[in-house]
């Protein structure tokens, strides 16, 4: 890593990170930007996506001509063209694998640079593309197991690393019987959105990691839980994982609840 002397330590982040056509949605890309103003510019980005689940943790490629991962379907052709050419971020890379346990296993992907998880809000937050940005993988779904890698990762805050865990509040494909991205949100997805904000405001996680048996809404909010499991990295990698969390970006959009929280 550079030298780091004098730089702001940044927070951590877990963002709703939507699909390709919410880059359409002006109120999105405002609350984003927004977001993004309140931050000190960091000296590199660690994405964890909902859409790269691999193990053991694998480690994206750092070639920034690698290009992007377009892990969709049936959207217009200009989403296919979205580029994002950040610098490669090798030393970042090296440090993650120095953290790992003695024994555990790294993986390195040299063909996967960036998915949409992790380029889209990237696209509206740091539209220039000059921060070194890295993925890793999900290397597990099971949320305590999520915190004790956050915990892990949280010294690279201290470089200047801003650690974002994407996702979205509420995924339940499946049940939408409305997609457009004004529609009503169906009650599961307002449910656990409110029982989200709630357990957010009272600093409560433990309820957090039990998402799957006390959120209301559920399995229908949730019926794979990729989407949520961000969310432990990120609180993992964070000062205090009781604290209250800043509820940035809250909302719907296409009946799914975006809320997206800033943890110190």
């Amino acid at each position: 890593m550079t030298d780091t002397a004098g730089t702001q330590r940044p927070p951590t982040l877990f963002l709703s990170h939507g699909a390709p056509p919410l880059v359409d949605s002006a109120l999105w890309v405002e609350q984003l930007t927004e977001l993004a103003r309140t931050l000190s510019r960091p000296t590199a980005i660690l994405v964890v996506s909902a859409h790269w689940e691999a193990a053991p943790l694998t480690i994206g490629s750092t070639d920034p001509s690698t290009p992007l991962t377009y892990d969709f379907w049936g959207f217009p052709d200009r989403f296919y063209r979205t580029t994002y050419w950040s610098p490669g971020a090798g030393a970042l890379a090296a440090r993650i694998a120095a953290m790992m346990p003695d024994g555990e296993p790294v993986a390195i992907d040299h063909h996967r640079r960036l998915d949409h998880g992790a380029y889209v809000p990237l696209t509206v937050m740091y539209p220039e593309a000059d921060i070194p940005v890295l993925q890793i993988s999900l290397p597990t779904l099971e949320p305590e197991r999520l915190l004790d890698l956050g915990r892990r990762l949280a010294p690279l805050r201290d470089e200047g690393v801003l650690i974002i865990g994407s996702g979205f509040t509420t995924h339940g494909l499946p049940y939408l019987t409305d997609r457009r991205p004004e529609a009503t949100p169906p009650g599961w997805s307002a449910e656990f959105d409110a029982w989200a904000h709630e357990r957010f405001a009272a600093g409560d996680v433990e309820a957090l990691l039990d998402f799957r048996n006390r959120a209301p809404g559920m399995p229908y909010a949730h019926p794979t839980i990729e989407h949520f499991a961000p969310l432990f990295v990120a609180l993992g990698a964070s000062d205090d994982v009781e604290q209250r969390p800043d509820q940035a970006i809250d909302g719907f959009w296409m009946g799914l609840a975006k809320r997206s929280v800033v943890m110190g």
